[in-house]
């Protein structure tokens, strides 16, 4: 006869149901979620003051700006602040934050066409030399701030 294995089996673990172990624990405030709004809001705001720095002519790179508003290896949280600054744009200089391409080349994002062309013109209108497949030589357009 066939021995089973119950969940007391010294050698088996108890049976978890699927998902539990995964599951994220629930958050019993409402002051948690102001407080990373908060939070959000001053990287942001951090984000958008080196952007605002950047001098025309001039570009920088996502993880440069990051960098410089103190979240090293935050290219992607500049460029989620870069995407939500709407309502600041006509004080931002956006164009100016570029995607890096290698050691010594940056490019615009030419998986949206509009705003590709858009920031392509903005850019050459700075004096910004951007080639047909939309990078930007840093050796000569990058900016590196005085310290």
């Amino acid at each position: 006869m066939a021995r089973t294995r119950s969940s007391s089996h010294p050698r088996r673990p108890a049976r978890v149901p699927r998902g539990a172990a995964t599951r994220a624990p629930r958050r019993s405030s409402a002051a948690t979620d102001d407080e990373l709004t908060a939070h959000v809001r001053a990287l942001y705001r951090r984000i958008w003051a080196v952007a605002r720095r950047i001098p025309r002519g001039k570009v920088a790179t996502y993880g440069q700006v990051a960098e410089l508003a103190g979240l090293p290896g935050g290219a992607r949280v500049a460029g989620a602040a870069m995407r939500a600054s709407a309502s600041a744009r006509a004080r931002l200089p956006w164009q100016r934050v570029v995607g890096k391409r290698g050691p010594r080349r940056a490019g615009i994002a030419l998986l949206d066409p509009v705003g590709a062309a858009v920031q392509r013109q903005l850019l050459e209108a700075e004096g910004v030399v951007v080639s047909d497949r939309g990078l930007i030589d840093l050796d000569r357009h990058g900016w590196l701030p005085r310290r």
